[in-house]
């Protein structure tokens, strides 16, 4: 068995066009881009640059044209659709904008739910732990409807995360919180990078949100355009500016 890579993902050349001849659009271009294990990634760029695509191909909820995508020492694009889908069960967390949460469900089910679908009984600690290593350790007992948008945000978070996913993927996870609760959202997401070496990667259009990343990627029409290390919210949003500005 070889040495296990130091990246919890990898994508290789990886290329998505939908639809054929003419009318055919590439999402992505040829893209290869390492996310190693235990930091946390943010994906920019104008609109319609391919970063919901890119997120989708690596989470393995779509399938690259060509290329390929590795989670761990897992080559996806050559997995069947069953066994996709319970990679994605056991080693992927998924949060989006909206918080997806089953309103007739408590925090405590809406957590559980992700392991009663793989057959597994969740164990109340289990359950209560993971809340309140978000900080609803408290609320396990209330439906959606009693919480703040950050208070189900966070039960979303603790949702995807009670299967000790290897990667935790973002869709705008902050898009639709006020700036004061989209800090302690964020401020959540670095703390289990340091503290538990969780891997995340998040795409959003926000220069605060994504100066909380360790690195921030940027793509243009597809393809990878270049990426800041450690930068501030002010340098993110100059060269978010001046990629908007270019000429097509």
């Amino acid at each position: 068995m070889g040495q296990m890579s130091n990246d919890a993902i990898q994508l290789r050349s990886v290329s998505r066009r939908y639809g054929a001849g003419g009318g055919a659009v590439t999402a992505l271009d040829q893209v290869s881009l390492a996310f190693p294990r235990g930091t946390f990634t943010a994906v920019m760029g104008p609109s319609g640059s391919g970063k919901s695509t890119l997120l989708q191909c690596a989470a393995g909820l779509d399938r690259p044209t060509s290329g390929s995508v590795t989670v761990g020492d897992t080559e996806l694009t050559k997995l069947s659709e069953t066994k996709l889908t319970l990679l994605r069960r056991d080693r992927i967390g998924f949060v989006f904008q909206a918080f997806n949460l089953l309103p007739s469900l408590t925090a405590e089910q809406n957590v559980a739910l992700p392991l009663r679908l793989a057959g597994r009984r969740p164990r109340k600690t289990e359950v209560r732990e993971v809340l309140a290593q978000v900080g609803l350790g408290d609320r396990a007992g209330h439906r959606p409807t009693e919480m703040s948008g950050g208070q189900q945000q966070r039960v979303a978070l603790a949702r995807a995360l009670i299967t000790r996913p290897d990667v935790l993927f973002g869709d705008e996870p902050t898009g639709a919180l006020d700036s004061q609760t989209s800090r302690e959202v964020l401020t959540l997401l670095r703390g289990m990078v340091d503290s538990e070496g969780q891997t995340v990667i998040m795409v959003t259009h926000d220069p605060v949100a994504a100066s909380y990343a360790d690195r921030v990627v940027f793509l243009v029409d597809g393809r990878v355009n270049g990426e800041l290390i450690g930068a501030s919210a002010e340098d993110i949003a100059a060269r978010m500016t001046k990629l908007e500005a270019a000429p097509c």
